[in-house]
């Protein structure tokens, strides 16, 4: 019945493009006409009562040497791609990317994955216009509109990263990825293989302390991790003469993952000295495929969307500890097996009325988890032995129904609003001893406000109801071998829900780049945080409410104007402040792991008239400490991340850079601390992690054909 299941979720997703494609194959004849002009006028349709902040073309971005619209999108000055892809169904929008006005129907597969694949030479310009002006639901703020062509012919692109590194890391050689595009007057399609492939590992000393703090162990560890993410995407795009409109996008993964840490441990805690090996793998597969079709309908125009996503994920945990003086070994195993999938349909309606443009959305999705777990451990006589792990093996389901309707219009000319009102019903099933089903109820929506105070600075204002996706693992015990950490399970998980406020100002510095500034403060109500669970032990759950506050700036500085060509400075900023009460001590304390402080800085210098550019980038950032009923772990990157490069556009064709990174040793340290009552503050040890992980030395090739 599950694999059942499984097919029948893959065969509608097939069949929902299948019945789009007809439909729009049932439109008028394509007629020949210029592909640019084609583009402009699909795009004008969706968009129609927008005016666009600013505008760019391809040749504003020359000087960078672009092989595709991503490559442009990054150079925009006071602007920086939102992914999303990790809100409840696909809702609104919840990304700032659109592609020839319309929205991308994929998670995974998102802005980046999209601009990636397209082409240069398929930009026609690059557009910046008000969210809130717009007729799709959820946008506001800077939104960034794409629009493409096509050349009638294929075009191609490829690039090739090689990485090592100067401690003990194995030679990354299979990065890379090689993407094709083409298409007619009325179509365009994208297709794209790719390699995300990651070799990385840190070496260094781990000493413990018991509560007296005093040494009682010294390790001396290394640690490797191999990664590949190989996966085959693409998409497609038809107007018809008729005005509809189709969309397909769909990508394929594998991803092969192997971790090893190896710990030489001495000290008066063990009668003999002591070899540790952690091992972890992990061998999944996934899919997606995203379908939306476009047509006039009843006086306005409608949307159905179709979306489903499967992904298998076997993993194996074990960590193995030999004894000097020949004692049997000991350690555990932990083998589980994840099943997840999300099936969406969705249909948009958008009319005109009241002086502004409407939106109902209609949304059923069924999401579900499926996990088989074992657990064994080493006896005495250092043999696996099967343990019992409550709660480690169920099944996660939910079946949620949204709607919302969203009203959009110019208040003045230089003042837009969109308003949106609706609410979810959702049933949450888990299945095992400790399984139930609850249905919710959760109100929904937004306002917000789009100003352009004057041509150089626009403000935009939001006020938004958000109700939060819940991890589903969160519901079912597992283990963390290497921190040897325990979760039970707890079956009462709720999802959170928020209010969100936020202003941001864009202010235009002409020739001399751009500013973005934006504040922020999240009322959360049912956070997730790690609490106690009746019967023992503890888990992820609900907590009454927390707060977070903060800002984020991005300033883009370009030196033309001063003398200094080619020159340009860009930096993003975030700050943020939480607070919650601890689940243990009831005090205030802040968000576990808050990424708190965030600072890039990034300079580069094109040597116009020639081929070269240099530059550097500096990361700094800090997070929170992890905080479990009985542990307080920080986690800290000092001094910094750290890189260089040499750039040069033309050798034959190619655009070859070198990097180097890390130049500053960035250490990788951890601090932790294991309480046996951390209510009073009894600690049983801690200890102190300091890892490096050597200079990264990296050669990037990219060209076209």
């Amino acid at each position: 019945m599950h694999l059942m299941g499984k097919r029948f979720s893959l065969l509608g997703g097939i069949a929902v493009c299948g019945a789009c494609a007809a439909l729009l194959l049932s439109g008028a004849p394509v007629a020949a006409q210029d592909v640019a002009v084609a583009a402009d006028a699909a795009a004008a349709d969706l968009i129609e009562n927008t005016t666009a902040r600013r505008t760019f073309t391809p040749a504003d971005f020359e000087r960078f040497a672009p092989r595709n619209a991503l490559d442009m999108a990054r150079q925009i000055p006071g602007f920086s791609i939102r992914e999303g892809g990790d809100n409840r169904g696909l809702g609104q929008a919840d990304t700032n990317v659109l592609i020839n006005g319309q929205r991308i129907s994929g998670k995974s597969n998102g802005p980046v994955a999209a601009l990636q694949r397209i082409p240069a030479e398929e930009v026609v310009r690059l557009e910046i216009v008000d969210g809130a002006s717009l007729d799709i639901g959820g946008l506001s703020g800077q939104v960034l509109n794409v629009i493409t062509s096509t050349t009638g012919g294929v075009t191609g692109q490829f690039r090739y990263s090689a990485e090592w590194r100067s401690s003990g890391v194995p030679f990354r050689w299979g990065d890379g990825q090689v993407s094709l595009a083409g298409g007619g007057t009325k179509t365009e399609w994208t297709l794209s293989l790719e390699n995300d492939s990651g070799r990385r590992g840190d070496a260094g000393v781990e000493r413990v302390f018991d509560g007296a703090n005093t040494l009682i162990d010294t390790r001396r560890e290394k640690a490797n991790s191999d990664s590949d993410r190989i996966s085959l995407s693409g998409s497609f795009a038809r107007n018809a003469d008729n005005g509809n409109v189709l969309n397909l996008t769909g990508q394929i993964e594998g991803f092969i993952f192997d971790e090893r840490e190896t710990s030489q441990r001495s000290g008066i805690i063990a009668a003999s000295d002591r070899l540790r090996e952690f091992t972890a793998s992990e061998d999944e597969f996934n899919f997606e495929i995203g379908a939306d079709y476009s047509f006039k309908f009843g006086g306005g125009q409608l949307k159905l969307i179709g979306y489903h996503r499967y992904e298998d994920s076997p993993t194996r945990a074990e960590v193995l500890t030999i004894f000097a003086d020949g004692s049997a070994p000991d350690g555990s195993v932990f083998v589980r097996d994840a099943d997840e999938g999300e099936t969406i349909l969705r249909s948009e309606f958008s009319f005109a009325g009241l002086g502004g443009d409407f939106q109902l959305a209609l949304e059923g999705v069924k999401n579900f988890l499926d996990i088989q777990s074992t657990f064994e451990e080493r006896d005495a006589f250092g043999d696996l032995q099967p343990i019992a792990f409550d709660g480690a093996t169920a099944r996660v389901e939910e079946d949620r129904a949204e709607t919302s309707l969203t009203y959009s219009r110019a208040l003045s000319p230089n003042l837009q609003m969109q308003l949106s009102a609706g609410g979810e019903y959702s049933k949450i099933n888990q299945s095992g001893a400790a399984g139930q089903t609850r249905t919710f109820w959760r109100p929904k929506g937004f306002i917000s406000f789009d100003w352009n105070a004057n041509p150089s600075l626009d403000v935009s204002a939001r006020i938004e109801r958000q109700v939060g996706q819940l991890d589903f693992f969160d519901f079912i015990a597992s283990t963390n071998l290497d921190q040897d950490r325990v979760n039970v399970t707890n079956a009462n998980l709720v999802p959170p829900q928020s209010w969100l406020f936020e202003v941001e100002a864009t202010q235009s510095l002409g020739d001399l780049g751009s500013l973005n500034l934006r504040g922020f403060h999240e009322e959360i109500s049912d956070i997730v945080d790690q609490i106690p669970i009746d019967g023992g032990g503890q888990a992820p759950g609900n907590v009454d409410s927390a707060t977070i506050t903060g800002i984020e700036g991005e300033l883009t500085l370009l030196f033309d104007p001063i003398g200094l060509p080619g020159l340009r400075f860009d930096t993003e900023l975030e700050y943020s402040k939480s607070e919650l009460l601890d689940p243990l001590l009831g005090t205030p304390r802040e968000i576990s792991g808050n990424d708190y402080i965030d600072m890039e800085f990034e300079l580069r210098q094109d040597f116009i008239g020639t081929p070269w550019a240099i530059g550097g980038f500096f990361r700094f950032d800090e997070r929170r400490p992890t905080v479990r009923l009985d542990e307080i772990a920080q986690r800290t990157e000092g001094p910094g991340f750290a890189r260089v490069f040499v750039e040069h556009k033309d050798v034959l064709g190619l655009t070859v850079r070198g990097r180097v990174g890390n130049i500053f040793d960035r250490r990788n340290n951890l601090d932790r601390t294991i309480f046996t009552d951390r209510a009073a503050g009894q600690i049983d040890f801690r200890e102190e992690r300091r890892r490096r992980f050597g200079t990264i030395y990296s050669l990037d090739i990219e060209g076209s054909f």
